[in-house]
């Protein structure tokens, strides 16, 4: 079966669009319509629309992805993934980035990009109407999807810059000059709250399911979900009763950050989540169980007896599935769009250069004799952070005392440690199906089984990462200083060398359905009193309190579908427990996924989590000190700090030169 090429009708190369460099040129840009004929003749003809339309979904490419190469989605490197290469060479440009020594100039690129997409959709939102080559419900939905891109716009301005300006879309005389049409940052709640209501107007016309040709473009779900997160972060502790951003300010000294704490914020934030719950459009996605396979698709490895779920199918139980394959297929390029049940919103197959999206990620995870480049891994924090099968928590003390002297997996042993190889460490024996999807070891086997040509001498190596190997310690870039790779992502077949092989394309999910279940459960669990709370569409009225059942059930389904178990009930009582183990779940669940730089710096964890040092494995080792490479040590390359000025991006230094009410975010240096 061939894929869809799911951008095709949205990516036009636009000759209409005007190029937007900054917020305020989108203020002053020159006229694209001379009169209202020239206006009328563009948004008359279907060509020209899709083409302005597309050019709108153009800005959610480029520096506006969630997932791609680190010169675009910076924000996807935290305290769980790395990156080693830079110009000078042993990750010296991630070391800037982590000690903040980053300024304005780095990937300055998404403001003016998001607030180009703001004004073009705006025009299309006042200037469309019916008539011409379009029916009455064309028209409602194209506006619709500009609605929708403008706001998801803001979404992203929002979480990257913190509060920013809300441009008026219509009703301006771009003929003042820049003084007169300066205009400030909104509060933090103005901007969610505005993202919330567009979205809520965008999903009234919204269809619930696209059709596979169109299912790049946005739903009703879409919106709902956005609407979700922008509420959501408001909710959370950086922007709800934060006292410590007193000093982010607009220009005439009004607070931007809410220093009065809202629990009603959470409440809302629930009610939205579960807004697209009771749409019934969205399940995980799971993979049956395989009583049989093959090295590139191996056997359901079943998690220890569980009388709670051995016996019972998902999403009770994960009897009739794998677990492994139903989380790993999610994200390597397996399943058509289409197929996955659990996906809101994909800008597609993201961007299929090896310069820009996931097949650029993807690239760089791969070692090198895979036509990889073997530079992004992650740190020991996350590789610990995987549970045991069972579901207890890893403790490295508790498995070198059980097995001593016997840390290698001899060839006798094979059976009992799968999916290990001979001669792998067994702190990566028993645990739960995540990790194996996620994070390649030391002593992984990467299949790179491409079916596209002859690729037999590259294929099944087990890839060892001790000093002297090929893909271990070297001089320049192209190394692990933790000794830890990245799995996720990876299709079995991915192979990039020069004799044929290729990255196969991969759809990229900006939000998906297990997000939107732990969002629900974080929210609840915040809950202390009871509120009313109307749905999105105002025709019912949700009642939102801690609800043990319904966040065991949404954390369950995550959970169970991973291969573990739920909570013990004594977890679901105790707010603070909780709250730590849904922060542990996002954790792992969403590695890669552009969501934890975010979600540390939202709950105002990021002074903690993001200034602790980096460990990583003893890459000096050789392979005749394999044992010795296994001690976690301290990652100089790698290290890092956290200051109050890194909870926000700063803003372009040009910007607040034109815009003389732009005031720059804390801790970072204004225009003089």
């Amino acid at each position: 079966m061939k894929k869809i090429p799911l951008l095709a009708p949205l990516l036009l190369s636009v000759s209409l669009c005007l190029s937007i460099s900054s917020c305020s040129k989108y203020l002053d840009v020159e006229h694209f319509f001379d009169d209202r004929q020239s206006e009328d003749r563009i948004f008359k003809s279907k060509d020209y629309t899709e083409q302005w339309l597309g050019n709108c979904y153009n800005k959610l490419l480029d520096y506006n992805l969630e997932m791609g190469h680190r010169n675009y989605t910076i924000s996807n490197y935290s305290d769980d993934m790395f990156y080693n290469e830079s110009a000078g060479g042993n990750g010296d440009e991630y070391r800037r980035f982590k000690f903040g020594e980053y300024d304005y100039t780095w990937q300055r690129q998404s403001w003016a990009q998001s607030y180009g997409g703001i004004r073009q959709a705006s025009v299309m939102i006042h200037s469309m109407a019916e008539g011409g080559a379009f029916t009455p419900k064309q028209v409602t939905d194209y506006k619709a999807q500009a609605r929708f891109i403008r706001a998801y716009l803001y979404w992203l301005l929002l979480r990257k810059y913190g509060p920013v300006p809300i441009m008026p879309d219509k009703g301006v005389d771009y003929d003042e000059s820049y003084d007169k049409l300066a205009y400030p940052r909104n509060t933090y709640d103005e901007v969610a709250t505005f993202i919330a209501e567009e979205m809520a107007l965008a999903a009234q016309d919204l269809p619930l399911k696209r059709d596979n040709r169109n299912i790049a473009r946005p739903t009703r779900g879409a919106a709902l979900a956005t609407r979700a997160k922008a509420l959501l972060f408001a909710a959370s502790p950086l922007a709800n009763g934060n006292a410590e951003m007193s000093d982010f300010t607009d220009d005439k000294g009004r607070a931007l950050i809410s220093a009065q704490y809202n629990e009603e914020k959470w409440a809302r934030a629930a009610a939205a989540a579960k807004d697209v719950i009771d749409l019934n459009a969205y399940k995980l996605y799971t993979a049956d169980f395989k009583a049989k396979g093959t090295t590139d698709y191996p056997a359901t490895i079943t998690p220890p007896y569980h009388p709670a779920y051995s016996e019972k199918n998902f999403p009770e139980g994960w009897a009739n599935i794998d677990p492994f394959e139903s989380y790993r297929a999610v994200f390597n390029g397996d399943l058509y769009a289409a197929e996955n049940p659990e996906m809101i919103f994909t800008r597609g197959e993201n961007q299929t250069d090896e310069n820009h999206g996931i097949i650029a990620l993807t690239r760089h995870q791969m070692p090198q004799v895979g036509g990889g480049y073997n530079c992004h891994g992650i740190t020991l924090k996350q590789c610990d952070a995987y549970a045991m099968n069972d579901g207890t928590t890893f403790n490295r003390q508790q498995i070198r005392q059980q097995y001593g002297a016997n840390m290698f997996v001899q060839k006798a042993e094979l059976d009992q440690f799968k999916p290990l190889l001979e001669n792998v460490w067994k702190d990566f024996a028993h645990r739960e199906p995540r990790f194996y999807a996620s994070v390649a070891y030391s002593g992984t086997l990467w299949t790179m089984s491409s079916a596209t040509s002859n690729l037999s001498n590259v294929t099944n190596k087990q890839i060892f990462y001790y000093r002297g190997e090929n893909e271990g310690m070297i001089n320049g870039d192209r190394w692990l200083p933790t000794g830890i790779g990245m799995m996720k992502f990876v299709n079995p077949k991915d192979n990039a060398t020069g004799n044929g092989g290729k990255i196969y394309p991969k759809v990229e999910i900006a939000i998906r359905y297990a997000d939107l279940l732990l969002m629900y459960a974080e929210a609840l669990n915040e809950i202390n009193g009871s509120h009313m709370i109307a749905s999105w569409d105002g025709k019912t009225t949700h009642q939102i309190t801690r609800n043990i059942d319904q966040m065991k059930n949404s954390i369950g389904m995550v959970r169970i579908r991973a291969g573990v178990p739920n909570y013990d009930n004594a977890i679901y009582t105790d707010q603070t427990a909780l709250r730590r183990q849904i922060k542990g779940e996002r954790q792992i669940e969403l590695l890669g996924e552009n969501q934890r730089y975010y979600d540390l710096r939202r709950w105002k964890d990021a002074p903690i989590d993001e200034a602790q040092q980096i460990y990583g494995y003893n890459v000096y080792m050789t392979k005749d000190n394999a044992d010795l490479f296994y001690t976690p040590v301290r990652v100089p390359q790698l290290q890092t700090i956290f200051s109050k000025k890194m909870y926000f991006w700063p803003v372009d230094w040009d910007e607040l030169r034109k815009n003389r009410r732009m005031t720059q975010a804390p801790g970072w240096p204004s225009f003089d």
